[in-house]
């Protein structure tokens, strides 16, 4: 285990397993897919549901958006597999209202205008933070990849080598004064 033995006797009562999938399709858009499930290691009532058996499914949930090149999304299918009520399900074709957005600054704010509080899931709202940056590391690092496997002609980058990729500053290792960006990109590097 990566962290330090917590030093203590402990029990283990939920787990949360988010996975994030990206494919490239045919058309030249991209699929963002992601999965929620929460589960428990105990059986415990539910009002609308019963006994839910340890390691049954408390939420099981799938969204996917469809974007393109620019992260503009241009499709959005939420489902609700497992929930604790029954009027879950009844809220996941208004997270087609994603259409439209692009994934960048901002998106956070607009996610929140159009599928916070009672206008959206908590859950499918919260798995969406991921699936942005998973369309990040799918479209942009796999594209030309993705467009020779399909055969389709490899496009030039779509941000400028003249323009400040907008990552640098944006995390410890893409520092404007660090060692990755004085690498890669040393026409921005601010160190000495």
């Amino acid at each position: 285990m990566p962290l330090s033995d917590p030093g203590v006797e402990r029990r283990h009562y939920h787990t949360r397993d988010i996975q994030v999938r990206g494919y490239f399709r045919a058309d030249g858009l991209w699929d963002i897919e992601g999965h929620m499930r929460d589960t428990k290691t105990y059986a415990f009532e539910n009002s609308h549901r019963g006994e839910v058996a340890a390691g049954e499914p408390v939420h099981d949930m799938w969204l996917r958006i469809t974007i393109d090149d620019t992260m503009l999304i241009h499709g959005a299918e939420a489902a609700t597999e497992s929930s604790p009520y029954d009027v879950c399900h009844a809220i996941t074709p208004s997270y087609e209202q994603l259409i439209g957005l692009r994934i960048g600054p901002g998106f956070h704010r607009a996610v929140k205008l159009r599928l916070g509080g009672k206008s959206g899931c908590t859950h499918l709202t919260e798995l969406l933070y991921p699936m942005a940056t998973v369309c990040y590391q799918t479209a942009y690092a796999s594209r030309n990849k993705a467009r020779r496997d399909f055969g389709l002609p490899v496009e030039e980058e779509p941000q400028s080598r003249d323009k400040r990729p907008g990552h640098i500053d944006a995390c410890h290792a893409m520092r404007a004064d660090g060692p990755v960006v004085k690498e890669v990109w040393p026409q921005y590097y601010e160190g000495n």
